[in-house]
């Protein structure tokens, strides 16, 4: 925000012209946000790294300054807050570290966590390390708190919410630490998307190309040649599981079905899609780009994902709703912007085929919410970027995870389902909290037609047998939905 309004207004008139500015955030979504990027981060880059020993310290030829102060003590704190501390004394059972005007026993089972026993071997006096507040205390004039050795993570994350009906954002993190890094992840940082792009690929299919939740996909090895030979693509567990419906390939985030729907549509309409749902990125014209090798910031991933929530129509996120002046007149007012992206039946197929992922694939973990979400998760090769966007109707959030420097990897079998997905749990918990239930729109030009797990008209009561939307006139009548591929 403050880089739009100098660029618009310049700095004088914006710090000495009495502009009043009126962002969206929501105040609670973004405490909330807060609190879960920075509790996640912490816990992943405890399981990515290991224990990484501090190595700030505040002694100067083995004195302490007078006074021991650091900025993080010139805010207020609390329990549940992590604050960095000094080491006043320690010894291999115990260490005394200073909070601002509290101070803390650290023993063995405060540093349990890091594999270690003997306290001073990690936390030698001077040492300078963050804290986790579990309690604050006053007993007999002194201040005590009770805390447990944390450390600062190195692996970096980015969580937008934004509500899909205006485009305003109403929460924002772009990474660990202003005070650390002022870039911006959510909104600056190109990242490969993985498995997130799947999405992309069936809604072009679903609106050029006549799919169905109930195609048909043979998911089966399939080789392609190219400059290196051949390219032998395979699905995340290394297995193959024959004709499968469309719904099930993209509840299990299936690689080999995504990539012969895109080569089905072209490659070319695949990225047409992707530029109408609001990716701006140069997209290579390979196959390849159905497993997600392209390229996306989480502010466009959130606009994209807003469109199946929105009946096709993709909101120009916004900052700021108005600008007054001295006297409160109007200097400038948000409208909201829409594009018709997509057809609203296309939308509510796809919004329908995401809460499946949510219902039964491959984020099943944000079931425990109890709440309609429809969403995917991303992963890229050696799990250098976790993903996970997920929306209801009033309220879209997405969450990205990583290293800044892309050769880092955040462990095998780290994937967006346990990297991303519970930090947007634990805010989507605290954000949605209270709010009413809603369901997707319908268009008037949906019906609702009983298959099986096969995708064949079957009735309700046969075993696997569910209801499946689908664009009046598209509805299987016979084996296959639509033909196989």
């Amino acid at each position: 925000v403050r880089k739009y309004l100098e660029r618009e207004y310049g700095s004088q008139r914006i710090y000495q012209g009495g502009l009043r500015v009126h962002t969206t955030l929501d105040a609670g979504m973004q405490r909330a946000a807060n609190l879960a990027v920075a509790s996640g981060l912490r816990r992943l880059d405890r399981r990515a790294r290991g224990f990484v020993p501090p190595t700030g310290s505040v002694l100067t030829d083995g004195r302490f300054p007078d006074p021991i102060h650091l900025d993080d003590w010139d805010r207020p704190f609390a329990a549940g807050d992590v604050v960095r501390g000094v080491v006043l004394a320690s010894d291999k059972s115990l260490a005394v570290v200073q909070l601002g005007d509290y101070q803390a026993r650290v023993g063995p089972k405060e540093i349990e966590w890091t594999g270690k026993r003997i306290v001073s071997d990690i936390l030698p006096r001077g040492t300078v390390a963050p804290f986790h507040v579990e309690s604050l205390a006053e007993e007999n004039g002194k201040k005590l708190a009770k805390v447990v050795l944390e450390q600062e993570p190195k692996i970096e994350g980015a969580l937008l919410a934004l509500d899909p009906k205006t485009g305003a954002v109403k929460a924002m993190v772009g990474g660990y630490d202003f005070e650390r890094s002022k870039f911006n992840r959510s909104t600056q940082a190109m990242r490969q998307v993985g498995s997130a792009f799947k999405p992309i690929v069936y809604t072009a299919a679903v609106e050029k190309a006549g799919y169905t939740p109930a195609t048909i996909i043979v998911d089966a090895p399939i080789s392609f040649p190219d400059n290196n030979g051949v390219w032998a693509p395979h699905n995340y567990d290394f297995t193959f599981l024959g004709p499968i419906p469309v719904r099930r390939a993209i509840e299990q985030s299936r690689n080999i079905p995504a990539i012969k729907t895109l080569q089905a549509v072209g490659v070319q309409t695949g990225i047409e899609y992707a530029h109408k749902l609001g990716l701006m990125g140069d997209f290579p014209p390979y196959l390849p780009i159905a497993l997600g090798a392209g390229e996306a910031t989480v502010m466009e991933m959130c606009g994209a994902f807003a469109t199946f929530a929105n009946q096709g129509l993709r909101m120009k996120p916004m900052l700021i709703s108005r600008i007054t002046d001295r006297e409160g007149n109007i200097v400038e007012e948000a409208r909201p912007l829409a594009k018709d992206a997509i057809r609203a039946e296309t939308a509510y197929i796809m919004a329908n085929l995401l809460r499946g992922v949510v219902e039964r694939g491959t984020a099943v973990r944000a079931k425990s919410l109890k709440r309609p979400i429809a969403g995917k998760t991303g992963t890229t090769n050696d799990w250098t970027d976790g993903w996970f966007i997920g929306f209801e109707p009033s309220l879209v959030a997405g969450v990205w995870v990583g290293f800044d420097e892309k050769k880092d990897s955040m462990g095998r079998g780290q994937d967006g389902a346990r990297t991303a997905l519970p930090i947007w749990i634990d805010f989507w918990a605290e954000a949605m909290k209270g709010k009413p239930i809603e369901e997707f729109s319908v268009p008037a030009n949906i019906v609702f037609v009983p298959v099986d797990g096969a995708g064949r008209p079957a009735p309700l009561g046969v075993p696997g047998a569910h209801m499946e939307p689908f664009v009046a006139g598209s509805e299987p009548r016979a084996w296959g939905g639509g033909g196989k591929l």
